[in-house]
């Protein structure tokens, strides 16, 4: 069977995860070097030195391109390298649009990392209109989405962003890392690049921080290589395999955080105690009809407003149990976090209170746990606020 005719539920097994030739071991070894025995002066016998090639990442990277769609792809040391990666792969003085609303870290990245060699324009991605404009008034050479995005999980049409982009001579990268390849695929809608932090869900069990990046386009996979090996933010090997490992229960990891974030959207919906519950499965959800249609689920974050202020969401975080207070996501464990503090902290309160990330937001990473016991932990929390 041709691996482009394979379920994924059998890809994220198999690809990359064929047993040794060697030695016969069912698991894939670690090749736990940095450096590897040439033949003669120059050469080299498949691998050179670990910051550019390594067996075990060649596996991760064989495996992740199969979910995509893509024919390439190259696995960093985290998402944000990644990110950075592909912003370098870029000439200086180059037009950049962005997502207003991205994840903190991004956003820091472009406003006070990369913004001295590189044009960053900020414009909601679920307006068509303000994304032509802005490719209209900038000459941009990329478009830069996150679809949901973080923490208001607004959903941009994809298809429709990358058609517009190619009418002005631009590239679509996306970051796809609230949905994983399970849930959706931007190559098959039209983008030219897709990013995630393997932090999240394809590794799944919180342990390892690692990126990637996927895409057809052998010109931009052979640049990005290049300037990777030069600046060196490789995975190492055991991250790597580590991530290889992970990914084999990405298929029914996604299916059970799907599976209670529905259910926890809907009590949270119906909740006293709350204002407003955000998730692309809510027929409630401004963009549904657009997630319906590019995506095959809705994934496992949730984004809630809960009555009052900082003070009433203290209350609320102080009382959970099951529901870990931190940064990151995709954990086969239940994580909440703030954003307004944590994960978007850095980010001017001018531009949250714009973006509508507020003192009474909360985002919750909804785990594989039972679902009785995580909706017993959220009345908890709730209770509080009586």
């Amino acid at each position: 069977m041709k691996t482009k005719d394979m379920n994924i539920r059998t890809k994220v097994i198999h690809v990359g995860g064929e047993p040794d030739k060697e030695t016969g071991s069912i698991m894939p070894p670690i090749f736990q070097t940095s450096t590897y025995v040439q033949d003669s002066p120059g050469r080299i016998k498949g691998y050179e030195y670990s910051r550019s090639h390594n067996p075990t990442r060649t596996r991760l990277e064989e495996n992740l391109a199969s979910l995509e769609g893509a024919k390439y792809a190259l696995v960093t040391s985290s998402g944000i390298s990644c990110i950075t990666l592909m912003m370098n792969t870029l000439p200086p003085g180059s037009n950049i649009i962005c997502g207003d609303d991205v994840y903190g870290g991004t956003h820091r990245l472009f406003t006070t990392v990369l913004n001295h060699i590189r044009n960053f324009t900020f414009v909601d991605t679920t307006d068509l209109k303000a994304i032509e404009a802005a490719l209209k008034q900038t000459k941009a050479s990329v478009i830069w989405l996150e679809s949901p995005t973080n923490p208001m999980l607004k959903i941009a049409d994809i298809a429709k962003v990358a058609t517009l982009a190619k009418k002005y001579k631009a590239k679509t990268y996306i970051d796809n890392t609230f949905m994983s390849p399970y849930f959706q695929n931007p190559l098959a809608l039209g983008a030219d690049i897709v990013v995630h932090s393997l932090t999240k869900y394809i590794n799944g069990h919180s342990d390892v921080i690692g990126g990637c990046m996927m895409t057809s386009n052998k010109a931009i996979h052979d640049k990005a290589w290049e300037i990777q090996r030069s600046t060196g933010p490789c995975a190492s090997p055991f991250d790597s395999w580590l991530v290889l490992r992970g990914i084999k229960t990405l298929a029914i990891r996604m299916e059970a955080h799907q599976s209670n974030a529905i259910k926890i959207a809907n009590f949270l919906e119906a909740h006293r105690s709350i204002v407003s519950v955000i998730y692309p499965g809510l027929k409630s959800h401004p963009q549904h009809k657009i997630a319906k249609k590019q995506m095959s689920g809705f994934g496992g974050m949730i984004t809630i407003f809960i009555k009052g202020g900082f003070p009433e969401s203290k209350k609320f975080l102080s009382k959970l149990k099951l529901f870990s207070l931190a940064e990151s996501l995709g954990g086969v464990e239940s994580l909440v976090s703030h954003p307004a503090i944590m994960t978007h902290g850095t980010i001017p309160k001018k531009t949250r209170q714009e973006l509508g990330i507020k003192d009474n937001l909360i985002r919750l990473s909804i785990g594989i746990e039972h679902i009785d016991d995580l909706i017993a932990d959220l009345e908890n929390g709730l209770s509080e606020l009586r």
